[in-house]
């Protein structure tokens, strides 16, 4: 189905990289009171989780996306207005995103579902009444898409969100090697290779050297200029891909959606500058339970609102909300 959006946004930032990196380098979100908890994971390996709220209240999870964390304001915005409607929420840190390295080569990339699932099974068998949902972004919203295809009616959720998805991997990264977009490839590779190169110390640190060398096989990335060297030189090699183009074919999420039976909202902007409009899918491709919300403009991560530029308003946090209660209300 799609959705009319009521989306507009801010006369003050009316391009695309204006709404993209405002959010991102100026706001200054509240800091929600949060409990750490770190899950040992199946390969021994650990997650770290960010709790905001407390008692039984529903439950919502939190997938951030690339060299994002849980600290990403984003994510702390949207937990301050989500425990403001009395929802309490869990940040999930991708493996070596929560401010530790984490004790394995694993990683973490847009098709990795293993640690959403462990996640969700851990909390399920804790509260197995307590209604539940999930909201993903950017690459987050690509491996909660693939996750809710992949599980169709195993899972128990009443409602899931995800925004600004890079549903065509390969699309997406030729869009970042264009233009003005070239500006966010290069930021997001440079953290990238740094977050390779001080791991691989980490793990020397620990005396895990078949770890390291796991890592240290990988070479030198300094000359890696794109996320087509990137994805072929390091996802593909860490995990059981046999190239680039098998990465991007089988974690894309869009080939999942028709799979998806959880009441499931994508927010998706057109004029996002980390995608082009050829990612968006046709209706056809849409399971019944699944809805396509489109706006003109927004930028990435971004859709910020209001007319006064001394009171911007994030948008997400009021639409993120009201799609769960909507759904809450039929639980």
């Amino acid at each position: 189905m799609l959705i009319k959006s009521r989306f507009k946004a801010a006369w003050w930032l009316n391009n695309p990289h204006l709404q993209t990196l405002y959010p991102a380098l100026l706001r200054k979100p509240p800091s929600p009171d949060l409990k750490r908890e770190r899950l040992v994971t199946d390969d021994n390996d650990f997650i770290d989780i960010d709790f905001c709220g407390t008692g039984q209240q529903p439950l919502i999870l939190l997938l951030h996306g690339l060299t994002g964390s849980s600290q990403s304001k984003y994510i702390k915005g949207l937990q301050q207005a989500l425990l403001a409607q009395g929802l309490r929420s869990a940040a999930l840190n991708f493996r070596g995103c929560s401010g530790e390295y984490n004790r394995s080569s694993r990683c973490y990339h847009s098709g990795e579902t293993g640690d959403i699932d462990f996640l969700y099974r851990t909390l399920r068998e804790r509260e197995p009444e307590t209604a539940m949902a999930a909201v993903g972004f950017s690459i987050g919203g690509n491996v909660l898409l693939k996750w809710l295809g992949e599980q169709g009616s195993k899972i128990d959720l009443f409602a899931a969100t995800a925004v600004s998805v890079p549903l065509v991997l390969s699309t997406c990264a030729d869009k970042l090697d264009n233009g003005f977009s070239k500006l966010y490839r290069a930021s997001l590779l440079r953290e990238l290779k740094e977050y390779v190169h001080l791991k691989q110390q980490h793990l020397e640190s620990l005396g895990k050297s078949e770890e390291a060398d796991i890592l240290r096989q990988i070479g030198n990335l300094d000359d890696i200029t794109s996320f087509w060297q990137y994805d072929d030189r390091v996802v593909a090699k860490l995990y059981d891909f046999a190239n680039v183009d098998d990465y991007y074919q089988r974690s894309s999420s869009r080939q999942f959606l028709q799979a998806i039976t959880i009441p499931t909202l994508i927010i998706q902007a057109q004029d996002d500058p980390f995608m082009t409009p050829e990612v968006l899918p046709e209706l056809t491709e849409l399971s019944s339970s699944v809805s396509l919300e489109i706006t003109a403009a927004g930028g990435h991560v971004g859709f910020v609102s209001g007319n006064n530029p001394l009171q911007p308003k994030y948008w997400l946090e009021q639409r993120i909300p009201e799609f769960l209660q909507q759904h809450l209300r039929h639980v």
